[in-house]
């Protein structure tokens, strides 16, 4: 059977992707988590969230950094518009929250996002069930989100294939090789004319572990399963490379001096 893969373009000023933390503070990962990229997709589809995904979950991910971004903590305060004291985590025998005690007015938590990155996702599978999602992505059901619904995608969001109907054929891995550098312009205009892009795919022969594919979407019974996945590098051309001597940074020929 041969793969196709729907490539997603996934940029805006904020991402966070988080596969471990809860509560007070709340991490992003270096890179789309697969339970967050295949949440977008569920999402652009219409399904709540206590539909089956066990569709989407034979699919396959590569993604590779574009651009990294840097990381952002947002000192965050929680508190009740009513001015009552908040509740805690803890639950009674009936399944109420407990009243934090003492008394707590406001929780003070710690999230974090990433800014300015930029990746491609690469999501593999048969031709007829990844054109689909192609179309679900291009007029979607609900609003998509880079990890948190804050968090909105720049457009485009779908790259699409030189080939007949807009998918592009092959594995993750091979179609990361094949997709232009998204990084922002004046990143491109001053890097080399060939550059080497981090990947993560998965691999059933991987050497690192991911714990972050969905059961289900489900709040009251949300658990994720591992991945295998293999880390890599791949070597993409670079048009937009400036040609001849550069300069460096001149700051005087910003000013026509």
């Amino acid at each position: 059977m041969t793969m196709h893969c729907l490539v997603l373009r996934l940029a805006g000023p904020l991402q966070s992707w988080g596969s471990r933390s809860q509560f007070n503070r709340r991490e992003t990962d270096a890179e789309p988590t697969k339970s967050g990229i295949l949440g977008l997709l569920a999402a652009a589809q219409g399904r709540r969230r206590s539909d089956p995904i066990e569709d989407l979950l034979g699919l396959h991910l590569g993604v590779r950094t574009d651009q990294p971004g840097s990381l952002l903590r947002d000192y965050h305060t929680v508190s009740d518009h009513r001015g009552r004291p908040l509740l805690s985590a803890a639950v009674t025998g009936k399944g109420l929250q407990k009243p934090t005690s003492p008394a707590k007015a406001v929780h003070v938590t710690a999230r974090f996002y990433l800014q300015d990155a930029v990746f491609v996702a690469a999501v593999g599978g048969p031709a007829d069930v990844v054109a689909p999602l192609l179309d679900a992505v291009r007029r979607p059901a609900f609003p998509l989100a880079l990890g948190r619904r804050a968090c909105v995608p720049t457009q485009p969001l779908v790259i699409d294939s030189p080939s007949p109907g807009n998918v592009w054929p092959g594995d993750p891995l091979t179609v990361l090789g094949n997709v232009p550098w998204q990084a922002e312009p004046g990143r491109r205009r001053t890097a080399p004319r060939t550059v080497y892009l981090a990947v993560t795919v998965d691999d059933t022969a991987g050497n690192e572990v991911r714990t972050d594919v969905p059961r289900t979407f489900d709040p009251a019974g949300r658990s994720y399963a591992t991945r295998p996945v293999q880390s890599d590098w791949v070597t993409v051309d670079n048009p937009s490379a400036a040609t001849g001597t550069s300069r460096g940074h001149d700051p005087f020929a910003l000013l026509g001096w």
